[in-house]
């Protein structure tokens, strides 16, 4: 089976420079990514068997049904890539997967948000790292290594 070539736009790897320590790496985690699609599954499928029983649906468990098939499908395939993404913390820079960089005396900001970490610049450029075990660790040690904490 052929590979499929990444998208141009979407920015290429980069590694840290010889000189450039790494202090941490964030990966992503199997058990939260599958936890937070199952709870998008519960949230939407109880959605739907509300709407159809609203609309006087005389079978109302195919919304619920139907919710967790297609986001259980939807995680399956997009799992081997977002649990692929890596995010190094050097001590000049937040090194992200798809060429993103963010240098850190541009951090202005690192706070859990949703489950995930939001990265925000001084320019206002937002980064968001998804699926991580520790958010709120995640996010002072970022802020730590910017000198922010």
């Amino acid at each position: 089976m052929a590979g499929i070539e990444p998208d141009s736009v979407m920015g290429r790897p980069v590694e840290p420079d010889a000189d450039e320590p790494v202090l941490a790496e964030f990966r992503a985690d199997r058990l939260v990514y599958w936890r937070s699609h199952l709870v998008m599954a519960v949230v939407l499928g109880t959605a739907a068997g509300l709407v159809l029983l609203w609309q006087g649906n005389p079978w109302p468990v195919a919304g619920p049904l139907g919710a967790v098939l297609a986001i259980g499908a939807r995680a399956a395939y997009l799992a081997p890539e977002a649990l692929a993404d890596v995010w190094r913390l050097t001590d000049r820079r937040l090194i992200g997967p798809a060429g993103r960089i963010v240098p850190l005396p541009q951090v202005a900001l690192a706070r859990p948000f949703l489950g995930a970490v939001q990265v925000v610049t001084r320019a206002g450029d937002k980064h968001l790292m998804k699926y991580l075990a520790d958010p709120a660790a995640t996010a002072a040690r970022i802020l730590s290594a910017a000198g922010k904490a």
